[in-house]
């Protein structure tokens, strides 16, 4: 890991990126960021105690197909890569702060085109059943209305087909994946920390 800057941890909502990116950036001494910090795509539609779901979300998620809510995250996050591409190639320059980003914005064929030096990648992956029960976990399924259910069902439907269409770009493109099934934090950040180490030798990385 001595050469590397730049860590990019991708993959789908609720897969654990946010805590194992920030697991990784303490061991590395690196900084942490999320891509949801550059520009955020209609967020997660469900009430928490500080936060209500804004009408035009629960209407984003109530009228479009799973289809065209894949649609619109994806071509939200191809109009955020200019600035993700800015961001690793400033931070993957020889003396710039280490960096670990993580974000569901990090798309497996853009990330594959990369030519930046110092900036290894890897998706975290979680089975459907382990997606499911960690939405309803955070939307609390359980004493929700039916309504509100219905809003995290399109999102979950959403998720994991987003999952499936960056497993077959990952699978494309030849890059690697963790799958955080089963693991501890420290057990799935050890692994990335493996998968970075390996992709320093490997073309485009």
């Amino acid at each position: 890991m001595r050469d590397v800057r730049v860590v990019l941890i991708g993959g789908t909502s609720n897969t654990g990126k946010s805590t194992v990116g920030r697991a990784v950036a303490e061991r590395l001494g690196f900084e942490h960021r999320s891509t949801d910090g550059l520009a955020r795509h209609p967020g997660r539609p469900w009430r928490t105690p500080d936060h209500e779901v804004p009408p035009h979300v629960a209407e984003h998620y109530r009228t479009l197909t799973t289809d065209e809510l894949l649609a619109s995250v994806l071509a939200h996050y191809e109009r955020l890569w200019p600035r993700i591409e800015e961001l690793i190639t400033e931070r993957a320059r020889a003396g710039a702060p280490g960096l670990v980003l993580e974000g569901s914005a990090l798309r497996p064929d853009r990330v594959a085109g990369l030519t930046v030096p110092r900036t290894a990648a890897v998706w975290l992956t979680a089975g459907d059943t382990a997606l499911r029960d960690r939405v309803r976990a955070a939307g609390r399924y359980e004493v929700a209305t039916d309504a509100e259910r219905h809003l995290m069902d399109r999102f979950l439907a959403r998720t994991v087909r987003y999952q499936a269409w960056m497993l077959d770009a990952v699978e494309a493109h030849g890059l690697d994946r963790v799958d955080t099934g089963g693991r501890t934090v420290t057990e799935v950040a050890d692994a990335v920390l493996a998968a970075a180490a390996a992709a320093r030798t490997r073309p485009g990385r």
